[in-house]
């Protein structure tokens, strides 16, 4: 009777494949959401970084000297990141000149981010003067608060205490000689 049982044991292979399946498949899916989780989150960076390069070139250029006021600026760079949430919320934007590059060696502050813990934090750290003169070093830095899509999975970066990441562009470059 025993050998009997064992027999049948050994022999029926029913359900094994639904084990196996479930043992692999939450795998599977991790591995899937972390692969997209990852992509998105480039390409979340990808576009800060474009729209920051975007907006410095108006500078670069003299564009913005010439009649883009703060809150134009602070659009332009706020029309192509609003997809990724509320820029008045989640963006901020520093502007700083130097006259050389020794002065921006020198400079050592840290780049700030709006924080829902402190609502003083302006979106527009800069004002229309810093967008500087023809052959004048400015540095444009922009911070973007990125809620990832399942923070349990995926890259494993530095979060803020409301689990946002804070995805950070800064261009640094020297304005041209455009005319005033």
């Amino acid at each position: 009777m025993k050998r009997r049982l064992l027999r049948s044991i050994r022999r029926n292979k029913d359900g094994a494949t639904a084990v196996e399946f479930a043992l692999v498949v939450p795998m599977f899916f991790m591995l899937v959401f972390s692969i997209l989780e990852a992509g998105w989150f480039f390409f979340v960076d990808s576009a800060v970084n474009q729209a920051a390069a975007n907006a410095a070139r108006l500078i670069r250029t003299g564009q913005a000297q010439n009649g883009i006021s703060k809150d134009d600026f602070y659009n332009e760079i706020c029309n192509i990141v609003d997809t990724f949430g509320s820029c008045d919320e989640l963006l901020t934007i520093d502007i700083a000149r130097f006259g050389d590059f020794n002065a921006l060696a020198a400079d050592l502050s840290s780049q700030v981010c709006r924080d829902q813990d402190d609502p003083t934090i302006e979106g527009a750290q800069f004002s229309e003067a810093d967008y500087g003169v023809q052959r004048e070093i400015v540095r444009v830095r922009v911070c973007l608060l990125y809620k990832p899509i399942n923070p349990a999975i995926g890259l494993d970066l530095k979060q803020t205490t409301h689990g946002f990441r804070e995805l950070k562009s800064v261009t640094i470059f020297r304005n041209e000689p455009f005319e005033d």
